[in-house]
């Protein structure tokens, strides 16, 4: 983890959304919800994220301990993004706010 934020954050709910802040982040983890997925994977579930922007976003989520990267050793180089424990500990979080959401348009529809 990233001990910058550990120590500069006090506050769990402060911490929390300091590490899944970001343009992308909670879609990332969504995305990586029941699978393990590839980087093109991610691109092609994602495509309005530019790579760069994405592998960035990766590469945080990664340092914060939330994703696990794995490595593979062939020609061409294979890499897996998956989700680790703490990172699975989201889900639940991430279920309430999509029907939060879900509440949210229907309630701006039904006006």
């Amino acid at each position: 983890m990233r001990e910058k934020l550990l120590t500069t954050h006090n506050c769990p709910t402060t911490l929390a959304q300091n590490l899944i802040s970001g343009k992308w982040k909670i879609l990332i983890i969504w995305h990586l919800k029941s699978e393990v997925k590839r980087f093109n994977q991610l691109q092609k579930d994602m495509r309005q994220v530019r790579q760069a922007y994405l592998t960035k976003q990766l590469r945080e989520l990664e340092q914060d301990g939330l994703i696990h990267r794995e490595v593979y050793k062939v020609v061409p180089p294979k890499v897996e993004y998956s989700l680790t424990p703490i990172g699975k500990k989201l889900l639940p979080v991430l279920m309430e706010l999509r029907k939060w959401g879900v509440d949210y348009m229907d309630s701006i529809n039904n006006k």
